[in-house]
């Protein structure tokens, strides 16, 4: 059920996906929601409804690949002296369910493994000198708590689950008791097999997925095994009316990406779904007879069924979007994960002592600090002087490291009109003192002009002094001023840096009047609201600015630049480099920014 729902609905819907995902683990479900009552009060009653003896694990953030998937028990192989594999998490979750925390951030080959399990039922451990498999066929709960509409699971791990719950908005008085019932929940597994489900059920899922703009033939079928799964759970040996509503509603609603049209409202020579004929199944009714009309009475009626079911579980905002004829913006997955160098962290740097862990991903064993760990255990682990170390999973240490993240500062200046020349004296004088200071830092500058219809990058990332002197001292000047580009282009290069682990800082020296749009037309309504979009996208990014007016009489219009960029305003009528350089080392260290 999605949040067009009143939250009290919402939790009906939760109660029963909690009952489905019971029945048949396999069918897994994204759960959205912060922590809180509804999402502890779910998973509680989900727990309720299993079996004792059904595997439950938690997947945390942050859990490397060896605990994933398997691999090398090195306390174990260090003991015996032979290769000893660990199963890892997929694998202790075969037949049961594994609850991923924070899943809208997990990294591209983490939601890889997960989507390969989830294919074959399997999970291949080929690595340390190890190669086996196991079986992997587990139920995933996958916890969506990102903060925004642009944080969410990757799509590859949304298709392969039936339902998705929004538990957002459902606070603790909407979320009434949810006993467990085992018994119950086992029962229906036992008659889950016999659940039959004819040709119309079928053919009323396609026919809705169709309407609403779901791609594939995975989503019908998952339609298909919940709408089984809501027989029995009811009692029943047969998919009627009301399970093809709650399967539609649970599995196609969240799925559509466009309203459904009426019948009446399509045009004359469209192609109308046939009930029968020559591209029906061999054996199916012939349309004139009394079974076939009656077939496509029941399919017609359980397609609108299904139809109306899914289109009243769209949110208002994402029907309204989708009305206008625009599809719902798609959410970028993994997404909270930072990639590159930024992701290794703490695997390289000074050296600042060991800490219990396990070796993979870019961490080193610390081997004097794991057999320091272990030795006053030898006499209660039956070792002895002669005999071999006797280490545990609990005695092994891995190498701590601190790297101090660096900063890449770059200056976007208006090198255009009458005045460039002295704008660019200073910010050359700006470039150089920060470039002695980067270079015992080890940070980077990097220089940004842009004059009349285009901004160049004169100074890629750099700590190079005398590379850094010789582009300085060819930085031209004069034109109009296409100050969208300035800073579209300055963003281009922040991205790249935090992309690479750096911090990024922007100081941009305009006086705010930009005269070119971004198309390099010579208009200056469009080119300063072209420029307000750049800044709030420079915002948006996180990224640490600083916005100098170097206007002879500073005026409004940097200030209000600075405020769209949400950026550090400094007026300097008669800047020096070193006012300047001060000024950036400033909005660099500045509370609250974020690259």
């Amino acid at each position: 059920m999605t949040d067009g729902a009143a939250p009290r609905d919402r939790w009906a819907d939760a109660c029963l996906t909690a009952r489905l995902v019971a029945l048949d683990p396999a069918l897994g479900i994204a759960l959205r929601g912060s922590p809180g009552p509804a999402l502890d009060g779910w998973l509680a009653g989900l727990r309720g409804h299993l079996s004792p003896a059904t595997p439950w694990r938690r997947w945390p953030a942050g859990t490397p690949d060896a605990r994933l998937l398997g691999g090398l028990d090195l306390a174990a192989t260090l003991a015996t002296g032979r290769l000893v594999a660990s199963r890892g998490l997929l694998a202790e979750s075969d037949g049961g369910v594994l609850v991923v925390a924070s899943a809208e951030r997990l990294d591209a080959g983490a939601a890889s493994h997960l989507c390969a399990a989830l294919d074959t039922g399997l999970v291949r451990i080929e690595r340390d000198g190890i190669a086996a498999a196991a079986e992997a066929r587990l139920g995933p709960v996958l916890i969506d708590d990102g903060r925004g509409p642009d944080e969410g699971v990757t799509a590859a791990l949304l298709d392969r689950v039936a339902l998705r719950l929004d538990l957002s908005g459902v606070g603790h008085r909407d979320c009434g008791p949810m006993p467990p019932e085992p018994e119950a929940v086992a029962a229906a597994r036992a008659r889950l097999p016999g659940v039959a489900a004819g040709a119309d059920v079928v053919e009323a899922f396609c026919a809705a997925a169709d309407a609403l703009g779901v791609a594939g033939l995975r989503a019908p079928l998952l339609a298909l095994k919940v709408a089984r799964g809501c027989a029995a759970l009811a009692g029943r040996d047969h998919v009627g009316p009301d399970e093809v509503s709650a399967a539609a509603r649970l599995v196609l609603g969240p799925r559509a990406t466009r309203t459904p049209v009426p019948p009446e409202a399509a045009a004359p020579g469209d192609p109308q779904p046939a009930d029968g004929g020559a591209d029906a199944a061999d054996g199916a009714p012939a349309p004139g007879s009394d079974e076939g009309e009656r077939l496509a009475e029941s399919g017609g009626h359980l397609r609108e069924v299904a139809v109306a079911a899914a289109a009243a579980a769209l949110p208002t905002d994402v029907l309204a979007s989708l009305l206008s004829g625009a599809a719902a913006p798609p959410r970028p997955g993994a997404s909270g994960a930072r990639q590159g160098p930024a992701a290794r962290a703490g695997q390289r740097g000074r050296p600042v002592g060991s800490r219990r862990g396990e070796p993979g991903r870019g961490a080193r064993i610390d081997v004097l600090a794991t057999l320091r760990a272990a030795a006053p255990w030898q006499g209660l682990r039956g070792g002895d002087a002669r005999g071999p170390v006797r280490i545990r999973r609990d005695d092994i240490r891995v190498k701590r490291h601190r790297d101090r993240q660096r900063t890449t500062t770059i200056f976007a200046v208006d090198a255009s009109g009458s005045a460039a020349l002295g704008r660019l004296a200073e910010a050359k004088g700006a470039v150089e003192l920060l470039l002695a200071e980067c270079y015992i830092r080890r940070d980077d500058v990097a220089l940004v002009a842009f004059r009349g219809t285009a901004a160049d990058v004169l100074l890629p990332p750099t700590r190079s002094p005398a590379r850094a002197k010789r582009e300085l001292a060819s930085l031209p000047g004069g034109g109009a001023t296409p100050l969208a580009a300035g800073i579209a282009a300055a963003l281009d290069l922040a991205a790249a840096a935090a992309r690479g682990g750096r911090r990024p800082v922007v100081a941009l020296l305009t006086d705010g009047r930009g005269n070119v749009a971004r198309d390099g037309a010579a208009d200056r309504a469009r080119a300063a609201e072209d420029a307000h979009a750049a800044a709030r996208g420079l915002r948006a990014a996180g990224v640490a600015a600083l916005v100098i007016d170097v206007s002879p009489r500073p005026g409004a219009a940097a200030a209000r630049l600075a405020a769209e960029m949400g950026a550090a305003y400094l007026p300097l009528p008669a800047a020096d480099a070193r006012g300047i350089a001060g000024a950036v080392r400033a909005a660099a260290t500045r509370p609250g920014t974020r690259a």
